[in-house]
């Protein structure tokens, strides 16, 4: 409960999602959550009226232009960042491809990047590939026990030559939060940068770049209500030093440098529906609250992240009495310890078997490495097609789990 005693009502959240009117019970919202109504509307809205060329002088493009420029502060203040430390890309896997070329001329050969075997691909791939500049990748490794990252393991890779750490604020598998702030803490004393994805992470709880002192941060923007864009905050005096991607004329366009071609005009207006949706339900939890954007994205993720404990603990609790069932890291719903973000294998099955069988029951889940495929190796689960993943955010309700796990309890 939040400290107003405030519970979430789940049933208004719902009536923002238009593909929330069917009987399917959505459980992969891992890999993308549905986009709210307010999206949609700015969408069609600029694709109607605005859809020119921005930055002219008449009407339709000062206007397309206004609109992009306030979705870009308000995806900033969401984050506690400033509207020039952020850029809007198309994917944060993309993102990460153009930073890593952005910043690579800072490191000489022999110096060291540290990459985790838990992580996203889209943290992984674009640093590794650094190899081919003489930089040397090191591996945070996680325990295969408990498939979580351990700081103890992080100390004895930092050294004298990192330069960069690469990690995963909330893995998209094991679905347990890593101490951003501590991590980084650790890595800034030795002299390195950190780059955290927040992926997995921000469907669930608030983001606050400046608390955790990051250096580079990535976020999924359809994975957090809204279009298929996504997310890179830097620190500004590193956006200002990083290499230009763009033009030759765009060098001094901070962040626009780091993007070529720049972002996709009608997606980037709609992100503004993403803050109007926190907004609406603010609005209408705390209707006397008089508060900064930030603030009021921060008391509405306290109401989304008490029901998503309260409907997984029933979930979780299945699992873990389940014969042959294996939960994939941390074995609670404690929202200070994991998301609702819940990977499991079963004994003797084929994982992508189960999804296939819970399709009579209209019940999404879905099975594989979900591109964190170091990860399902090094856990041993590659062989067996992978895991299966149920996934919650906070409009899904506890009618939807009772579904989830009547179906479970027949097919497995």
């Amino acid at each position: 409960m939040t400290k107003t005693g405030e519970q979430l009502d789940v049933d208004f959240a719902r009536s923002h999602f238009p593909a929330l009117s069917g009987e399917w019970a959505f459980f992969e919202n891992a890999g993308g959550t549905l986009a709210a109504d307010s999206v949609l509307a700015k969408t069609q809205a600029y694709m109607a009226e605005n859809f020119v060329q921005p930055a002219a002088a008449y009407e339709a493009s000062a206007e397309g232009t206004r609109k992009i420029e306030e979705s870009q502060r308000l995806m900033a203040e969401m984050m506690g960042a400033e509207p020039d430390e952020v850029m809007v890309g198309p994917s944060t896997s993309m993102n990460v491809y153009m930073l890593s070329e952005a910043i690579r001329r800072w490191f000489a050969p022999g110096d060291e990047i540290i990459c985790t075997n838990l992580d996203h691909e889209a943290n992984n791939g674009g640093w590794r590939r650094l190899e081919e500049f003489g930089l040397v990748i090191r591996e945070w490794r996680i325990n295969p026990e408990t498939a979580e990252l351990e700081l103890d393991a992080l100390d004895e890779l930092l050294g004298d030559k990192t330069r960069l750490v690469c990690f995963s604020h909330l893995s998209n598998i094991a679905g347990g939060i890593n101490d951003v702030a501590e991590v980084t803490r650790r890595v800034h004393a030795a002299g390195a940068l950190v780059c955290a994805d927040g992926v997995a992470y921000a469907p669930h709880r608030a983001i606050d770049v400046k608390a955790w002192d990051v250096d580079f941060y990535l976020c999924s923007l359809y994975k957090l209500y809204g279009p298929h864009l996504s997310l890179l905050y830097g620190k500004r005096e590193h956006l200002a030093r990083a290499h230009n991607n763009n033009h030759y004329f765009l060098a001094d366009d901070v962040p626009l440098k780091l993007n070529p071609g720049g972002p996709n005009h009608e997606l980037t207006a709609a992100l503004s529906g993403i803050t109007d949706y926190f907004d609406i339900l603010h609005r209408h939890h705390f209707p006397d609250s008089n508060l900064a954007l930030h603030d009021r994205i921060k008391q509405v993720y306290g109401l989304m992240a008490d029901h998503e404990e309260r409907i997984a603990a029933p979930f979780v609790e299945f699992l873990l009495g389940k014969k042959g069932v294996r939960l994939i890291g941390r074995q609670t719903v404690a929202q200070n310890l994991r998301a609702p973000t819940f990977s499991f294998t079963v004994a003797g099955r084929r994982s992508e078997e189960i999804p296939a069988a819970l399709l009579p029951y209209k019940v999404a889940v879905s099975s594989g490495d979900f591109y964190a495929a170091r990860c399902i190796r090094d856990l041993g689960l590659a062989e067996a097609g992978g895991v299966i993943r149920a996934s919650m955010v906070h409009y899904n309700t506890e009618a939807e789990v009772v579904r989830l796990i009547e179906g479970l309890d027949k097919v497995i």
